[in-house]
């Protein structure tokens, strides 16, 4: 039996949780979870990673105290957000929340410098607001001196790695998701910094998942218990890591990894940067095992977190499971939203929002609780269906079953519907495939696992999936139908 320790931390929470795997079974237990807030300040929202770091090494100190040192650790989190270095290795500034207002309107100025199709040919990303490239030129184009005066560069989770090790690198799954890594060069897409203005002389080595970062700095081994325990690099990504615990056999198959976003997409063996895949804003970001995540991000179960936050806000909150009933129980298809519309990025009532929405767009406004859940998880599945067949139209070839992993697999509700809507078997689980995946990694490079396929075979050995198999696809089809009209409607913000 060997102990591997995952670090999953999320958009609202982290978790430290323990493999313990053999040659047959992987078991996964939480150790320690904690909450993720962001913190706002005079000069924008950010993350408290002094925070986050002190309950990572909280958790260390539970799980050896339990369960003895693990043989490694590992540390994802989610994309795109960064802190930068001084000489002296110290944070310049606490890192920024990718939901910080500081890009609005960046990505039309880059364009004015470095053409659309110019940084997809480069890099092969989705054009997103907040990616690591508009946030940097944000701060190009405000003169910082706090550009001058980085000596590293480092995304969330490898600014992690640094403070458990003291080596300053970054991964690979991870640093696809900047906007500045050119994946078929394997190397940053410094050309494109220089054109925006950006330095890059505090960019540092890209290693790729499964590397060795170091062993525990003396002062961590100590304060945790934990010895010179190995920090390794899984898919610090957590949707790489996410990926990497897909229980496929062979490569017929699309994943959504569901949570807050919803990553819709396929593997592929390299990375598709061609105009049919820029005018899908599709992203190629990076995986195990040599592969390459084509996929678009989706707002996922954000919208119905934030309505859940604000339904609190008047007394206790409904559990995702009552919503859930709430919305099995309204009638279909009443109203329709597109889950990525700017309008729902950060409103202060998001139920509003939703109801905003369908007023402008000339629907039925959604009523209650369970008009305005439903109408969330339809419009979800039907964002899955859209997504899916662009990427189809791209490669060339229809993908026959669809796995969900994550946290989303715990709505019955929305696999359900995502069967049902794209007219294909949805097999749902594991809930945990972030921290799967992250352990998975770590076993490979610990010579516990041979390959990607035969830790994706432990998974399948390990968690039992649910399957939902798609019923009636004529009135999906004609909701399929308004939906994409509504999204190419004159009357989308």
């Amino acid at each position: 039996m060997v102990d591997i320790l995952a670090f999953d931390l999320g958009a609202e929470s982290g978790r430290a949780m323990l493999g313990r795997l053999d040659s047959e079974r992987l078991q996964l237990s939480e150790v320690h979870r904690f909450p993720n807030r962001p913190v706002a300040s005079a000069d924008g929202l950010h993350w408290d990673v002094q925070g986050l770091f002190a309950e990572i090494k909280r958790g260390l100190t539970l799980c050896c105290e339990r369960y003895g040192p693990p043989a490694s650790i590992g540390v994802d989190t989610w994309g795109v957000d960064f802190g930068l270095l001084d000489g002296d290795g110290q944070l310049i500034f606490d890192p920024f929340h990718y939901r910080d207002r500081r890009t609005e309107g960046v990505m039309a100025e880059a364009f004015k410098r470095v053409p659309r199709r110019d940084i997809f040919e480069q890099t092969g990303i989705q054009f997103l607001p907040f990616n690591t490239l508009y946030q940097l030129f944000s701060m190009a184009l405000d003169g910082s001196p706090l550009l001058a005066r980085a000596a590293t560069f480092l995304t969330i989770p490898d600014l992690f790695n640094y403070r458990l090790t003291g080596r300053a690198v970054c991964e690979f799954t991870n640093a696809t998701t900047t906007q500045f890594y050119d994946p078929r060069a394997r190397a940053w897409a410094t050309s494109l910094l220089q054109r925006l203005g950006i330095p890059t002389h505090f960019l540092p080595q890209v290693v790729m998942p499964g590397t060795h970062v170091g062993a525990l700095l003396p002062a961590v081994a100590a304060e945790t218990g934990a010895g010179s325990v190995p920090v390794v690099a899984p898919a610090c990504h957590d949707t790489g890591s996410a990926v990497a615990a897909v229980p496929a056999e062979g490569d017929d198959f699309a994943y959504i990894s569901s949570g807050t976003w919803s990553l819709v997409g396929v593997e592929v063996r390299e990375p598709v940067i061609s105009d049919a895949s820029l005018a899908a804003n599709l992203t190629n970001e990076g995986g195990v095992g040599g592969r390459f995540r084509l996929l678009r991000n989706v707002a996922g179960l954000w919208l119905l977190q934030e309505c859940r936050s604000c339904w609190a806000a008047g007394g206790a909150a409904p559990s995702y499971d009552e919503l859930a009933s709430l919305a099995e129980q309204a009638p279909p298809f009443v109203s329709l939203v597109d889950p990525d519309d700017p309008s729902f990025s950060s409103p202060p009532d998001m139920p509003a929002a939703v109801v905003d929405f369908c007023r402008r767009t000339g629907q039925t406004e959604p009523s209650d609780r369970a008009t305005v859940v439903r109408c969330i998880l339809e419009s979800l599945a039907l964002k899955y269906r859209w997504v899916l067949e662009q990427i189809e139209e791209v490669l060339g070839y229809r993908v026959s079953v669809i796995h969900v992993v994550g946290g989303g697999t715990r709505n019955r509700a929305l696999c359900r519907f995502t069967a049902d809507a794209t007219g294909r078997p949805v097999v749902a689980g594991p809930a945990e495939a972030t921290a799967a995946g992250n352990v998975i990694v770590q076993a490979m490079a610990l010579g516990q696992v041979a390959s990607l396929e035969e830790g994706r075979a432990l998974v399948r050995r390990s968690f039992e999936p649910t399957v939902h198999e798609p019923g009636d696809r004529a009135p999906w089809d004609e909701a399929f139908g308004r939906f994409s009209t509504l999204l190419a409607g004159p009357d989308r913000v």
